[in-house]
């Protein structure tokens, strides 16, 4: 019987309480709720609403049944409405007519977005720890490659000659920021306990919100207003855009990953333990861990959109449409956590091939800008040195030469500026070594960009 049935209601079919079901979705709020329902029961002894006893009573079960569920004795009925009213009745079995006190003074709109947020902050917690390990993984990878000379690109062009530490860089800024956006959030969700807003209206009781707030852990203010304290679902949203955002990132980085490990780049091998073979092809080393986390980003950015969406016309406060949104959450937060949890390992089984990398450079004039450049700090304004530079290139693409290959009378028929300090100038490594800026791929400049990146995940 649901937990809302009186004279009032005529009974439920059977069908459409099915349809109403939330439980085989909502039981992983369990701990949540027990948390949030042991709070409460404090407050209603605090301020008298409860006897003391009752109180000690419900706040003493509502312990025992999380150590139960720690230790897997706690089975859930899968047959009750939803894990709230799951745990009600488990309370009134254990305590009789204590047990259906814990309710005094909340409705279970308030008692949901409560257990919502504290997963939310449990989860945060989660992704901060995660996020801060895979961006250490890869400041470990790239300080072992602080001089593996590879092509660098635009519009997927091979353009300046970088490095792999300098590549992997990238991503741990992306990952920084996305470590940020997870700290943001858990300060706003944090200053938002919803516990006291019953079901849109507060209580006649003499509830005390700010102590509620002070017996859970992790929050650090009660709502401010009622209606949206039980109607706001904004920190879901924000939870499901800050993980498609990480999500796109982890894409981007298996895409490469994908395409570098081909035969056509070769820049890059997968160990077995990140890779998979083919049923027909016995030479075959698949990419398939990559490529799934590629696929699994469409199904995050279809969680944010299936919870914008729902949110887009509801009228305030509660409605059941809201339930909803809590599959849309799990599911996000499941896909990307084992993503995220895989990246170390995925960085591990990466074998950067450098001589690969390396050679790669030679093709494509990379010290083209490094070139124009050179005849800039001999005094030639920099637009006319770019068009020399792009002069040679064309030059040594009708002869099938590389700039490195060209004589100094060659370079000389182009600009008498050039002497034969060019070939030091339009030297690979040379050319890597010379960006020591703030941000740049020298190795000075990784390994100063490294210790800045520790000093933010901390």
């Amino acid at each position: 019987m649901a937990i809302w049935s009186n004279k009032f209601h005529e009974e439920m079919s059977q069908d459409a309480y099915q349809f109403n079901q939330s439980i085989q979705v909502d039981y992983r709020l369990l701990d949540a709720d027990l948390r949030g329902s042991k709070a409460h029961a404090q407050m209603l002894g605090h301020q008298g609403i409860l006897d003391l006893e009752e109180s000690d009573s419900l706040v003493k079960e509502l312990e025992q049944m999380r150590q139960d569920y720690a230790a897997g004795t706690l089975a859930v009925d899968f047959t009750t409405e939803d894990v709230h009213s799951f745990i009600e009745a488990e309370l009134t079995n254990r305590l009789g007519t204590i047990g259906k006190k814990v309710h005094t003074g909340r409705s279970r709109n308030d008692q949901v977005a409560t257990a919502m947020r504290i997963y939310v902050l449990d989860e945060l917690q989660d992704f901060i720890k995660h996020s801060q390990a895979a961006i250490e993984a890869i400041l470990t990878k790239a300080e072992g490659h602080l001089d593996t000379i590879m092509p660098g690109y635009t519009h997927l062009q091979r353009a300046q000659p970088i490095t792999y530490a300098h590549y992997l860089l990238a991503y741990a800024q992306m990952f920084s920021r996305d470590l940020s956006r997870f700290s943001d959030l858990y300060d706003r969700v944090a200053a938002d306990m919803p516990l006291g807003a019953g079901a849109l209206a507060t209580s006649t009781y003499p509830i005390d919100p700010f102590y509620t707030n002070d017996q859970l852990a992790g929050f650090t203010a009660p709502y401010i207003n009622s209606i949206d304290a039980v109607s706001n679902n904004d920190y879901a949203i924000e939870f499901l855009s800050d993980l498609a955002m990480m999500s796109m990132h982890m894409s981007r980085y298996a895409e490469e990953t994908i395409m570098w490990s081909s035969q056509e780049f070769r820049f890059i091998s997968l160990k077995d333990t990140f890779s998979t073979g083919s049923s027909i092809m016995p030479q075959k080393k698949n990419a398939d861990i990559h490529e799934l986390m590629r696929g699994k980003t469409g199904r995050v950015y279809g969680n944010l959109m299936s919870v914008l969406t729902i949110m887009k016309g509801l009228p305030l406060a509660y409605n059941k449409d809201l339930q909803e949104i809590k599959e849309q959450l799990f599911d996000g937060i499941d896909h990307v956590k084992a993503m995220l949890t895989l990246l170390p390992g995925m960085l591990e089984a990466t074998i950067v091939n450098k001589d690969v990398m390396y050679k790669a450079c030679g093709t494509g004039f990379l010290n083209a800008t490094d070139c124009a450049d050179y005849l800039t700090n001999k005094g030639m304004a920099f637009r006319d040195a770019y068009q020399v530079s792009g002069d040679l290139v064309g030059y040594c693409t009708e002869n099938r030469k590389s700039l490195e290959e060209l004589t100094l009378a060659e370079y000389q028929e182009f600009s008498a500026l050039f002497d034969a300090d060019i070939y030091d100038a339009i030297d690979l490594k040379n050319c890597v070594y010379r960006r020591n800026v703030t941000g740049g791929p020298a190795p000075e400049a990784v390994t100063a960009a490294i210790a800045r990146v520790r000093d933010i995940i901390k």
